[in-house]
């Protein structure tokens, strides 16, 4: 048997992570699955930055292990973003294009809210700045004045 020593080694993931992997790569129209990792680590470390306290803890533990060591891997940050401000820090970290991160932040946040569901999404957004009720696919509702 030939082996090609520079080849990539395949990532083993879980099912579930699988399962999610490919909801992203449908949401996003996503050529590849690697495609799909990379939007799911960018977006799901952007949020570990951003969620505190319950709300993070049962976010990870909705959604499959590989996710969760992501989200809470990361030290949450004092400083908070608008939704807006989100999506152009990891257009910034990443050097992709606003429009491009804005996509891969919908299309990610997408499986997220299908893992949580729809009143711990409630709560997260109850936590967060303005601006992420729309990235999460969801109307703005501001109070009237």
């Amino acid at each position: 048997m030939i082996s090609d020593r520079h080849a990539l080694p395949q990532q083993q993931y879980g099912t579930a992570y699988e399962q999610m992997l490919e909801k992203v790569r449908y949401e996003g129209a996503y050529p590849t699955r690697e495609r799909a990792d990379q939007a799911v680590r960018l977006v799901l470390a952007g949020l570990g930055r951003r969620l505190t306290g319950d709300e993070r803890v049962d976010l990870a533990g909705c959604l499959p292990l590989e996710a969760a060591r992501v989200l809470t891997a990361q030290i949450p940050d004092t400083q908070p973003l608008t939704g807006w401000a989100f999506v152009k820090d990891l257009a910034a970290r990443t050097g992709a294009s606003l429009a491009t991160t804005r996509w891969d932040t919908g299309s990610v946040f997408s499986a997220v809210a299908a893992y949580a569901g729809p009143d711990l999404i409630t709560r997260i957004l109850h936590q967060l700045p303005t601006g992420y009720a729309l990235l999460f696919g969801r109307a703005e509702l501001t109070p009237a004045a």
